[in-house]
């Protein structure tokens, strides 16, 4: 297989999820040249908020190859990953995320239904302060948490 057909089974697995009831996303994860892992969005058939194609094909590939690093792999997009799946994208590292198309152009054809999270604004709630947010959050603090990052380190000689 070659980067054509990479992009074409892409969009190929998007389009079968919607004709069967599912979201227009999908992800599918290449090493040397073969497909080790693909996934379309399973949101609305699992009734998962986090069954994003990017988080289901990370995982998919991470337990076959037995790593948490991608770092010699591609991965294909349908579009540009919402925050979720880019945080999940940079903790797997891989060599190259290739996407077709961006928020922009697919929002006259997609609507999200989201209390706090609009396509259009969500990047900017990054850059406010925690208080600022419109997702409501409190820290209560507790001096025992430090503690587990604490032996975390001494397990892992840190």
């Amino acid at each position: 297989m070659n980067h054509q057909d990479f992009l074409a089974r892409t969009i190929a697995l998007a389009r079968e999820n919607v004709e069967e009831g599912g979201r227009p996303f999908s992800t599918v994860i290449v090493r040397d040249g073969g497909i080790i892992a693909e996934s379309p969005n399973k949101v609305a058939q699992t009734y998962d908020p986090t069954a994003h194609a990017e988080i289901l094909a990370i995982r998919e590939a991470c337990t076959k190859l037995k790593t948490e690093h991608l770092t010699d792999c591609t991965i294909y997009i349908l579009t540009s990953p919402c925050p979720m799946c880019l945080g999940a994208l940079y903790y797997c590292s891989p060599k190259q995320v290739i996407y077709m198309t961006t928020r922009e152009d697919y929002a006259p054809f997609y609507r999200d239904n989201r209390k706090y999270f609009e396509l259009e604004t969500f990047y900017d709630e990054y850059t406010k302060p925690i208080g600022q947010k419109r997702l409501p959050m409190v820290q209560e603090q507790s001096k025992e948490v430090i503690g587990v990052y604490k032996r975390w380190s001494e397990l892992n000689k840190l």
